[in-house]
Order: C-alpha cells, then structure tokens, then sequence
C-alpha cells in the first residue's frame, strides 16, 4: 500500500528539481512508496534518466521555475495526465555562496527567482487540488534558514522565507485540509556538496579526503548525511504518520543545527 489510500487510482506527487541529488532520491522514493510521479526540473536528459529507474507510471516535464508562467503549466499538465494533485515537494533550488560584497544583484535575484519563488507560485497553483485531495506540500529548505553564515547569505535569507512562507500556508491549511511542512537538510552528500569541497581543497591547498574533514569539523557534525535519508523524511511527511504535524520544521543535519 502507497502512503495513502485513494479511490481514484494512486496518489499522485510532483517533485521539483528531480533530476539529480535529493531530488532524484525523493522521486524515486515516492514512486518506491506507490505513488505516481511528476518529475521536474530543467535538464530533460537527467529527467528521463530517473524516469527510465523508476518502474512506476511517472511524467518528466523540462521546466524553468524562474519563469513566471512555468507553475502553471507544470500543475495544468499534470492534472491533464492524471487528474489530481497529493503532495507537492517543492525541492528545486540551488543559490550561489561566497562573499556578500561580491554577490550582484543577479545572483540575489536568481537564488529567491527558482526557490522561493517557484516554490510559492507552486503552491499557489496546486493548492485547489490539494483541498480536493487533502493533499499535503513539503518544502526543502535548509539548515541555513536558521543558522546564519557570512558566506550564505542569499541561501540562508532564501530558505528563511521559504520557513515563513510553510508556517504560513500551515495556517491556512488548517481550515482547508491540506498539510505543509518543511525539511531543513544539512550537508547533504550531493555534487553540490562534492564542488564544495573541492572549493575548500583548491582554495586551502588540502586533498579531498582532508578537505571534506575540515568542512565536518567545522560543521560540528560526524558524517555528512545522503539523499535517500533526506527522501525517508518526505515520505514519512507525506504519509498517514504524520497526519498531526502541520507547520513542523524537520531538521535534518546530523546535529548541526543546536539553536532551538
């Protein structure tokens, strides 16, 4: 059984920036669970790559979420296909580090563009159809949204107002009966994370063993985490299990984060 029991045919999940990293493993997470998948994200041959593992009924669409009429057409398409709409992970999302003094306004305007505000145009779209099926939306935000850091400071303002932005569509969906929350993921064994470290390496002169050591020394934490772990927790947010967490804030980051 699929994380929900529904009388039209099994539950039906978009996840954005599917094509590589946690969203990959969310996807394939969710189709493990039963459910049909709609993946999206911009490139269409690592869609079709994860489409290819997945042994259920899934749809690839090649979006751009920076681009304003781009929600839309991925909600449309997917209700065209399979006529409904059970959770939504709002996942895409990558946003540049380094100094703030360096950051242009370009690169402000692209990190909250795909983000955030894909997320929220997402949202708004999809949210008839998740009253309809009571329906839940998972947000992906990150551990920065919390714990500022000089050399985060559009990703951590970002992920911030996608927190803000959970606890408020939470409130909403108390009357309406749609659940969301978030995921705050840490240092998450990605290739992004891998060109971090490489980073650490070229700028500091240490090897790559050494250099992801320094990065989790650093962070405080013992190991970094992997995609699948990041997809066990929307599955879990998306199932019958969680039914009484509306707004929760999950972090997941091997301890990273000690504020309250």
């Amino acid at each position: 059984m699929g994380l929900m029991d529904t009388q039209q045919g099994k539950p039906v999940a978009i996840v954005t920036g599917a094509s590589r990293g946690i969203g990959r493993a969310i996807a394939m997470e969710l189709a493990n669970q039963k459910m049909r998948v709609v993946l999206a994200a911009r490139s269409e041959d690592l869609l079709n790559e994860v489409a290819a593992s997945i042994a259920g009924e899934c749809l690839v669409q090649v979006t751009d979420l920076r681009e304003r009429d781009s929600a839309a057409h991925l909600i449309r398409a997917t209700v065209c296909r399979f006529g409904r709409i059970d959770v939504l992970v709002n996942n895409a999302g990558a946003t540049r580090r380094g100094d703030f003094m360096n950051l242009t306004d370009e690169d402000w305007d692209d990190g909250f563009a795909l983000k955030f505000f894909g997320a929220m145009r997402l949202s708004r779209v999809a949210w008839s159809h998740l009253v309809v099926s009571k329906g839940t939306i998972i947000n992906i935000a990150g551990v920065g949204g919390r714990t500022a850091s000089a050399d985060f400071t559009i990703g951590g303002s970002v992920n911030s107002a996608l927190l803000n932005l959970t606890k408020a569509l939470a409130h909403r969906g108390l009357t309406e009966g749609v659940r969301v929350n978030a995921i705050n993921p840490g240092a998450i064994a990605t290739e992004r994370l891998q060109r971090r470290i490489r980073s650490v390496s070229e700028e500091q002169g240490l090897d790559y063993d050494t250099a992801a050591n320094t990065i989790l020394q650093k962070l405080g934490i013992e190991r970094f985490g992997t995609p699948e772990e990041i997809a066990k927790a929307v599955a879990f947010l998306a199932s019958p299990a969680a039914s009484y967490c509306q707004g929760t804030i999950l972090d997941v980051d091997g301890g990273e984060t000690r504020a309250l």
